[in-house]
């Protein structure tokens, strides 16, 4: 009897002890720090990159629009909604992405990309836009990458 009354307290003191044992414990943070959520308000937020175009841009960029018959009458100097509805067509008829105006390949495309004319190692009528023949090599070198290539003819 002894046995079955030995094994029927530990298994009521085991049953007694688990939803203790199942409960959540809070420790202490180890960082020091509460826990406290800080959140700064919503007007606070601090907008990133260029927020708007400058006047002169928008002009040169309504310009060349008019010029390749996207826009219709004289430049505003204003980043207007025909102004956006053009340079978003234009960027479509080229494959290009509509979320955001302008898209720097239009510019580029548009002939308002950055000038590199005065780049170092730009020489003179160096040109970015087409890319030049590769200098012939001389035949030692042609004869070693086809060597190393391990292909042969």
């Amino acid at each position: 009897m002894t046995f079955r009354a030995g094994f029927a307290f530990i298994l009521a003191a085991g049953l007694a002890a688990s939803p203790a044992l199942a409960s959540r414990v809070h420790r202490a943070p180890t960082s020091g720090h509460a826990h406290a959520k800080h959140h700064a308000p919503a007007t606070s937020h601090k907008m990133h990159g260029q927020q708007a175009i400058d006047s002169e841009r928008v002009t040169a960029i309504q310009q060349a629009l008019i010029r390749e018959h996207y826009l219709t009458g004289e430049p505003s100097s204003k980043w207007d909604g025909d102004t956006q509805a053009a340079m978003l067509k234009f960027q479509a008829d080229q494959g290009w992405q509509t979320k955001i105006t302008p898209d720097s390949r239009a510019l580029i495309k548009l002939g308002l990309g950055p000038n590199h004319s005065n780049a170092i190692n730009a020489g003179s009528g160096a040109s970015f836009n087409t890319l030049g023949t590769p200098a012939a090599l001389p035949p030692t070198s042609t004869q070693g990458f086809v060597a190393a290539s391990g292909v042969s003819h």
